[in-house]
């Protein structure tokens, strides 16, 4: 389970430019065991550690069970905020994905996550 599926990509990358327009830095796909790099913008280097990027957001598996039955509700989606930018994660189905992004309205954080958790549930998580 290294990375989505064939269609999988497309509709992610389609989801997070149509909520992020040209404010899209990256996108990258993990699971417990990889991650993968979709997309990032041509003006960005790629020194990014993303190992290190993914056993941070790998958490995130936890923390959803973590935050299971809290009267918040159900966990949706994490944002960071970073000097130069947003990192928003969105887990679903034993599948992540974290989008880097310039500076953007919050609301779009939402629009982003939601659309994302969307396709990453219709993802057999076998």
């Amino acid at each position: 389970m290294g990375h989505p599926p064939d269609d999988g990509v497309e509709e992610l990358l389609s989801a997070a430019r149509t909520a992020t327009g040209d404010e899209l830095r990256s996108l990258t796909y993990f699971t417990e065991e990889d991650v993968e790099q979709l997309y990032l913008r041509s003006d960005l280097s790629r020194t990014a550690d993303l190992v290190g990027f993914a056993e941070s957001e790998r958490h995130g598996f936890h923390a959803q069970s973590l935050y299971a039955d809290t009267q918040l509700g159900d966990y949706r989606f994490t944002v960071r905020v970073f000097e130069n930018g947003y990192l928003t994660r969105v887990i679903n189905n034993g599948h992540g994905v974290w989008v880097t992004t310039d500076s953007m309205d919050i609301d779009r954080f939402e629009e982003l996550a939601s659309a994302l958790a969307s396709i990453l549930r219709s993802f057999d998580p076998g």
